[in-house]
């Protein structure tokens, strides 16, 4: 297994965050080697500014929490945050889509969201925490069919929710692993125990803000 430092995004997504926090999280992810850094994106800017001397990947949030912005929306997001220097993109599904079946329009989403994207990696969030095992299974299938690199668990951000599920993450490497997609936990990953089940599970990345504590 690669180390564990190596599957971090080390994230900091509090609304309320002041720039001395962003600041703390890029020097730890420096002093850490983490994999990459997960911010809003009107800080991928400063990212870029603090982090242009390493090989930490810089990745941003797209229709983020809910995931119910109009896609040319998230299309505008996603350019604009590749421009300022995000090397990734997390983009929250349209959950309300996925439990109307809505296929042909969840499909056709992550198709221009990746054409946006301009090469760089598309994960796409389910929110696992809001799906049946049924829907999450569908939801991959739809990323598969739409282009995705990766299906990401959560965004954290549901209320009383659980977050990451090994169980869940199980299921989404089983459905994605074969056509090439990889899998990105996140929510709820505070200790090194929590984070080697994920990885157990399937998952290559894992979403966290408690990427110190779990390397230390």
């Amino acid at each position: 297994m690669e180390s564990l430092n190596k599957y971090i995004e080390h994230t900091l997504l509090k609304q309320d965050a002041k720039k001395e926090d962003f600041i703390k999280l890029f020097n730890e992810a420096k002093e850490n080697n983490f994999l990459g850094v997960c911010i809003n994106p009107c800080y991928v800017k400063l990212a870029k500014e603090y982090l242009k001397d390493s090989d930490i990947k810089i990745v941003t949030v797209i229709g983020f929490p809910l995931g119910a912005n109009t896609t040319e929306t998230k299309i505008f997001e996603t350019i604009n945050a590749i421009r300022d220097g995000a090397d990734e993109i997390d983009m929250v599904i349209n959950v309300t889509k996925v439990k109307n079946r809505e296929t042909d329009f969840i499909i056709e989403e992550i198709k221009l969201i990746k054409a946006a994207c301009g090469g760089h990696n598309l994960k796409v969030i389910l929110e696992t925490d809001l799906l049946t095992k049924d829907e999450i299974k569908y939801a991959c299938e739809c990323c598969i069919k739409g282009g995705a690199d990766f299906v990401k668990t959560s965004t954290g951000f549901v209320k009383n929710g659980v977050g990451a599920k090994a169980e869940d993450v199980e299921l989404m490497y089983k459905t994605v692993a074969s056509h090439g997609l990889q899998v990105k936990a996140s929510g709820g990953i505070r200790d090194k125990e929590t984070a080697l089940k994920m990885i157990a599970a399937g998952a290559s990345r894992l979403g966290t803000s408690s990427g110190v504590k779990i390397v230390g």
